[in-house]
């Protein structure tokens, strides 16, 4: 699996790229309405840049389990002018969002990548934005929104399951347009997923970058860690004390060729890629 994905017009490492989150919300399930002002939001995403964050995730939308959609009016006014205050610091930016709408708005406000948790399902308009503005686009495997998607977490094979309907997925993008070097692929880890399947798409990420994109891991602070890492009593442990565990997911996703990992600490997980990448070329050496 290549560990040398170079995508137009993002940063190219010989190395795991890492992409910082800033949730200008009241609800996102890590740490929602600490980032809510857009001062605050705006401070944050710089502050990732310094703690090594290659590419700063700007989303104005929870897709936490059961969250329920904001308006168009609403996910506008949250996220453009903090991306337009971070592309203007020189900030590279991403938009998450499931809304073409939305993607367009934060294209000319300077963001540099859309990623989509849908797919380009929630929206059919998306893809012809992204087709429009030649801009590097995640494809995330997702079966439907935050309200119902844990009732869909049914599979035989789960790898081989994701793997097609990532497949089909990006055979309508490009249909649409967008050409092959802008697609980037997700997993779509804890999205209609149950531990167990999390796990398996984490040791099959080979299977999965066979596809032929690169592939962004998602796993930061995600309900599956801690119910890995609950205490004695059985409950899992917070969402905030998983950032340990988080790091130790980037290593091994770095290590078996990720092309970026999404996460909300940046320090540790900027160590971490660095520490794969060596990893990585001691045993091309060998």
């Amino acid at each position: 699996m290549t560990t040398s994905w170079r995508v137009p017009g993002l940063p190219a490492e010989e190395r795991c790229l890492v992409m910082g989150v800033v949730n200008v919300t009241p609800d996102s399930f890590s740490d929602g309405g600490r980032w809510f002002d857009e001062d605050a939001a705006v401070r944050h995403g710089l502050e990732l840049v310094r703690q090594g964050a290659d590419i700063v995730d700007v989303g104005g939308e929870s897709t936490r389990p059961g969250a329920t959609r904001v308006s168009l009016e609403e996910e506008l006014a949250r996220v453009t002018p903090v991306i337009r205050r971070l592309a203007a610091e020189g900030v590279t930016v991403s938009v998450d969002t499931m809304r073409a709408e939305v993607a367009q708005a934060a294209l000319e406000a300077g963001a540099k990548l859309v990623n989509d948790v849908s797919g380009g399902l929630a929206d059919p308009q998306m893809a012809r934005v992204v087709a429009a503005y030649g801009v590097p686009y995640v494809v995330m495997h997702w079966r439907g929104h935050s309200h119902d998607m844990d009732s869909r977490a049914v599979y035989t094979d789960v790898v081989t399951e994701v793997r097609e309907e990532l497949a089909k997925r990006v055979a309508l993008v490009l249909a649409e347009g967008v050409a092959e070097e802008q697609i980037v692929l997700d997993p779509g880890l804890g999205f209609a997923k149950r531990p167990e399947h999390n796990w398996s798409l984490l040791a099959g990420m080979g299977r999965l970058a066979e596809l032929g994109y690169p592939l962004l891991i998602g796993a930061s602070r995600k309900r599956f860690l801690g119910r890995l890492l609950a205490g004695p009593d059985g409950s899992p442990r917070p969402f905030s004390e998983c950032d340990d565990a988080t790091a130790a997911v980037t290593a091994i996703a770095a290590h078996a060729g990720a092309w970026c990992v999404r996460v909300h600490q940046v320090s540790a997980n900027a160590d971490a890629v660095r520490v794969a990448a060596a990893w990585r070329r001691a045993g091309d050496a060998t």
